[in-house]
């Protein structure tokens, strides 16, 4: 093993030590089940909105849009940027403070739960299906970030991939099952700050290695379509290709699947003081808006290196910050460690988003199916143990999935992704906006627009991509699965029985906090 890779190795071995020591240092404020899933709800503002973004991002920050603004340009990566910039704002101004006051009012401390509660269902069937939609999206998508971390570890080390995502594994469930959701918090936090310092680093030593900012324009204007928003960047025929109205709309949506993700929405309800929430907003938006240009403007960065020769062409495109950073590591021992520190956020990024979601799955076995759809009565004790193992069984399970280290990461957190906008985010709204929908229309507007994500992905899209005449059919599913999700929940709530006086009194309540 070389110098700069012993150097890198101290750096992320000091990382992993210092969120384990958050695991267990979080562990002797877990008294109760509220504590473990939802931190007592006494999360400052600073943390809450870090947390938030952080578990939000994923190695997608530091790793995807990079490559995606590497590969074909500007249009693709900035639109998507965009989406998710629009949809980080809105969903802190318009739910966030709703969902905290509505959460506490009706002392919900899951999303499942607090379905089940707004609504007033007494068979549990909403609480049962929405711990259902946790568990069959973020499984998988916690086993991307397992396979994320192994296949970090397994290029920059030479490490075996399974070895190295089965250790990757071990740190997240250890912290996270130690230390619930205040460890998962309190880490995300601090992996925010060195994703932030991983980007600043990179985008300088990038800049100045490919020539300066101006060069890193003129390469980019240079190339047909590349630095357009309207036109996509063909890297093999090294051609444009027209990037439509629909395409745009379609990456602009990603944006609403803020609206339905489980992780972000606990932050919301975690907060200690809902009056907070303006600075978490204003703190999450500038981070985010700041991050996602760094990212992409990264990718215009890494094209340049490598049209100079500075940088290796990339088989990869989304190798392009460990590239990068392995470069950087070759100036020395101080350089090597910085290096460290920029692979360490990579490594961060996927944990402050697996973290969340093991938490999310466990507490939809645990405390919706066990607790809630079965009513199995457990002690305080007891019911800390089932909510531990749940998380460990679903560790296992997760690395099961990712045992392929041919695995798709990306494609599955963009199913994923659409998969809880399109489920939750039309019943997340109506419940906050619409005292006249009732548990029938979140129930059937839950499963269609659930449904219809699998039913478009797998059915419809392909038509589109095999037909020209169709292409307008060839988008990202959430879009279409949401507006489905949203109509069915207006007409069968407006078809159906009243919401009872005692639900639309508390709703006015609420209402009224806000």
């Amino acid at each position: 093993m070389t110098t700069s890779n012993i150097c890198i190795l101290i750096s992320i071995v000091a990382y992993l030590f210092l969120v384990l020591i958050i695991g267990v240092v979080c562990a002797r404020q877990n008294n109760s089940v509220d504590d473990f899933y939802l931190g007592g709800r006494k999360l400052g503002p600073l943390v809450t909105a870090m947390s938030a973004e952080a578990s939000d991002m994923s190695s997608w920050l530091l790793m995807g849009l990079p490559g995606v603004a590497y590969l074909s340009g500007a249009s693709e990566a900035v639109w998507t940027a965009l989406g998710l910039a629009i949809g980080t704002y809105f969903n802190w101004l318009i739910v966030s403070k709703r969902l905290r006051n509505y959460s506490q009012k009706i002392d919900a401390i899951t999303i499942p739960e607090f379905f089940s509660k707004r609504f007033g269902e007494k068979n549990k069937v909403i609480m049962a299906i929405s711990a259902v939609v946790i568990i069959v999206f973020f499984v998988p998508y916690t086993a991307s970030g397992f396979a994320a971390c192994g296949k970090l570890f397994s290029t920059v080390f030479g490490l075996e991939y399974h070895l190295a995502m089965v250790l990757s594994a071990l740190v997240i469930v250890g912290y996270t099952t130690i230390g619930g959701f205040l460890a998962a918090s309190t880490t995300d936090f601090m992996q925010s700050i060195i994703m932030t310092v991983a980007l600043i680093v990179i985008l300088g030593f990038g800049t100045y290695s490919a020539g300066g900012f101006e060069n890193v324009i003129a390469n980019a204007q240079s190339l047909p379509g590349y630095f357009s928003l309207t036109e996509s960047f063909d890297a093999a025929t090294k051609t444009s290709t027209p990037f439509s109205l629909l395409s745009i709309f379609s990456l602009l949506a990603w944006g609403l699947g803020y609206f339905g993700m489980p992780h972000i929405l606990l932050r919301f309800m975690a907060i200690g003081d809902s009056k907070q929430l303006k600075l978490s907003r204003r703190v999450a938006t500038v981070w985010v808006v700041i991050s996602l240009a760094i990212a992409v403007f990264i990718g215009f960065v890494g094209l340049a290196m490598t049209n100079n020769g500075t940088l290796e062409h990339l088989a990869d495109s989304e190798t392009i910050i460990i590239s990068i950073a392995n470069l950087l590591s070759k100036n020395g021992i101080v350089f090597a460690l910085l290096a460290g520190v920029i692979l360490a956020g990579i490594l961060a990024s996927t944990m402050s988003t697996a973290d969340s979601q093991l938490l999310a799955a466990s507490s939809g076995v645990s405390e919706n199916i066990v607790g809630g759809l079965f009513k199995v009565k457990t002690s305080k004790k007891s019911a800390m143990i089932i909510a531990r193992v749940t998380l460990l069984v679903i560790s296992v399970v997760a690395v099961i999935l990712a045992w392929d280290p041919n695995s798709s990461v990306f494609q599955i957190v963009s199913f994923a992704w659409a998969g809880f906008g399109a489920a939750f985010g039309p019943v997340v709204l109506c419940a906050l906006f619409w005292k006249r929908a009732n548990k029938y229309g979140a129930f059937t507007g839950m499963f269609v627009g659930g449904a219809m994500v699998f039913v478009w992905k797998y059915l419809i899209a392909p038509i589109g991509a095999s037909n020209p005449e169709l292409s307008f059919l060839n988008i990202y599913e959430l879009l279409p699965a949401f507006l489905a999700g949203l109509i069915v929940i207006i007409v069968v709530s407006l078809l159906t029985k009243k919401p009872s006086q005692d639900i639309v009194d508390t709703f006015e309540e609420v209402k009224k906090m806000n």
